[in-house]
């Protein structure tokens, strides 16, 4: 059985944001201003079909996929590269896959008790974000 992840969640912690933008390649003055921001998502979960928004001051950015699917992903707003993503179930976790130009890049979300984790990976690279739900 796959986990609810319906809902809008504030960041409450942000561990290795900087290594990970650069990682990316983000420009300098692009990562200091991530790097204050305390983004929101909202989460739109229809069985296996998901909408994830992620919004902040600075930018938006949205994605859409359905489990199991690959999709070119334009990572607009982020690091804006092109990448082939697939997203699937590994144990109630959603596992994102993304291969592109950069390696070991992807992301895992889960939710323990009350709170929505994000790992980010890029290269040898690691961010971890938790974030609970919005009252």
């Amino acid at each position: 059985m796959s986990a609810d992840y319906n809902g809008t969640w504030d960041i409450v912690s942000n561990d290795n944001f900087e290594g990970y933008m650069v990682a990316l390649g983000i420009d300098f003055a692009t990562r200091k201003i991530a790097g204050v921001l305390k983004p929101q998502k909202v989460i739109e979960q229809d069985g296996d079909c998901f909408i994830i928004k992620t919004y902040s001051t600075f930018r938006n950015y949205t994605c859409s996929f359905k489990i199991g699917e690959e999709y070119e992903e334009v990572t607009k707003g982020l690091d804006n590269r092109k990448c082939q993503t697939v997203v699937n179930w590994d144990n109630g976790r959603l596992v994102c896959v993304q291969r592109g130009e950069k390696k070991n890049r992807g992301w895992t979300h889960w939710i323990e008790e009350d709170k929505l984790h994000l790992e980010l990976r890029c290269e040898k690279q690691v961010c971890k974000q938790v974030y609970k739900r919005s009252s």
